[in-house]
Protein backbone atom coordinates (compact mmCIF):
# COMPACT_ATOMS: atom_id res chain seq x y z
CA UNK A 1 0.00 0.00 0.00
CA UNK A 2 1.00 3.58 -0.38
CA UNK A 3 -0.60 5.18 2.76
CA UNK A 4 -3.61 6.75 2.14
CA UNK A 5 -5.72 9.51 -0.29
CA UNK A 6 -8.17 12.12 0.76
CA UNK A 7 -11.62 11.95 -0.82
CA UNK A 8 -15.03 14.28 -0.87
CA UNK A 9 -18.04 11.97 -0.13
CA UNK A 10 -20.51 13.38 -3.08
CA UNK A 11 -23.28 12.54 -1.01
CA UNK A 12 -22.78 14.00 2.54
CA UNK A 13 -19.85 15.87 1.13
CA UNK A 14 -17.72 14.77 4.49
CA UNK A 15 -13.62 14.24 3.98
CA UNK A 16 -12.41 10.94 5.03
CA UNK A 17 -9.12 9.32 3.91
CA UNK A 18 -8.81 5.54 2.07
CA UNK A 19 -5.81 3.62 1.69
CA UNK A 20 -3.94 4.30 -1.64
CA UNK A 21 -3.52 1.96 -4.07
CA UNK A 22 0.20 0.53 -4.95
CA UNK A 23 1.44 2.84 -7.70
CA UNK A 24 1.99 -0.14 -10.47
CA UNK A 25 -2.01 -0.08 -9.79
CA UNK A 26 -2.51 3.71 -10.44
CA UNK A 27 -4.82 4.13 -12.43
CA UNK A 28 -7.77 2.31 -11.12
CA UNK A 29 -11.13 2.71 -10.13
CA UNK A 30 -12.98 1.52 -6.59
CA UNK A 31 -16.26 0.86 -5.31
CA UNK A 32 -16.55 2.17 -1.96
CA UNK A 33 -19.01 3.19 0.54
CA UNK A 34 -18.52 6.80 2.52
CA UNK A 35 -16.82 6.11 5.70
CA UNK A 36 -19.54 8.82 7.26
CA UNK A 37 -22.69 7.96 5.25
CA UNK A 38 -22.70 4.43 4.09
CA UNK A 39 -23.36 6.20 0.32
CA UNK A 40 -22.00 3.94 -2.06
CA UNK A 41 -19.43 5.63 -4.64
CA UNK A 42 -17.07 5.15 -7.17
CA UNK A 43 -13.35 6.57 -6.55
CA UNK A 44 -10.94 7.13 -9.57
CA UNK A 45 -7.30 7.28 -8.30
CA UNK A 46 -4.30 8.69 -10.32
CA UNK A 47 -0.93 9.31 -9.89
CA UNK A 48 0.79 13.02 -10.90
CA UNK A 49 4.11 13.51 -9.57
CA UNK A 50 4.57 10.90 -7.43
CA UNK A 51 1.94 11.31 -5.49
CA UNK A 52 -1.46 9.23 -5.56
CA UNK A 53 -4.67 11.23 -5.99
CA UNK A 54 -8.52 10.33 -5.62
CA UNK A 55 -11.78 11.59 -6.76
CA UNK A 56 -14.68 10.00 -5.30
CA UNK A 57 -18.01 9.78 -7.61
CA UNK A 58 -21.83 8.91 -6.86
CA UNK A 59 -22.42 5.86 -9.14
CA UNK A 60 -24.51 7.97 -11.40
CA UNK A 61 -22.30 9.92 -12.62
Amino acid sequence: MSGSAEVVCPTCFEVFAVPAPDFSEVPCEWDYDCEVCCAPMRILFSADEGEIGAEARGLGE
